[in-house]
């Protein structure tokens, strides 16, 4: 398919601190950002060469503009990465996109 593929649900571009907490049976704690979301998966930039087909464990931070804020605790699959040319020295940090479903998730308040 080309750039204007046709998707099961729409992407927004929103760049939210998302946090790493696993893959498959392997911790992480790795936190980067979102390059755009959508409620069927998640696309971030990342260090890790994420295997995919692997299930995976993360977060991401809501904007609520109050004090204690949200997060959604989210478990999906790693259905895809690729590697992403670096534009700016940042991106050398986190140089592959890597795109997981979006299959079960809660909201947790930070602090609990």
């Amino acid at each position: 398919m080309n750039q204007l593929e046709h998707r099961k649900t729409q992407r927004f571009e929103l760049r939210l601190p998302i946090e790493l907490v696993r893959t498959g049976p392997n911790p992480l704690g790795k936190l980067t950002e979102t390059r755009n979301v959508s409620s069927g998966g998640v696309l971030f930039s990342s260090e890790l060469q994420l295997p995919v087909g692997e299930p995976i464990e993360y977060f991401i931070t809501l904007p609520t503009g109050k004090e204690g804020g949200v997060r959604l605790h989210c478990v999906g699959t790693v259905i895809r990465l690729e590697a992403r040319p670096p534009r700016t020295p940042k991106d050398k940090e986190k140089p592959f996109n890597v795109a997981a479903t979006l299959e079960r998730y809660e909201f947790v308040r930070n602090g609990r």
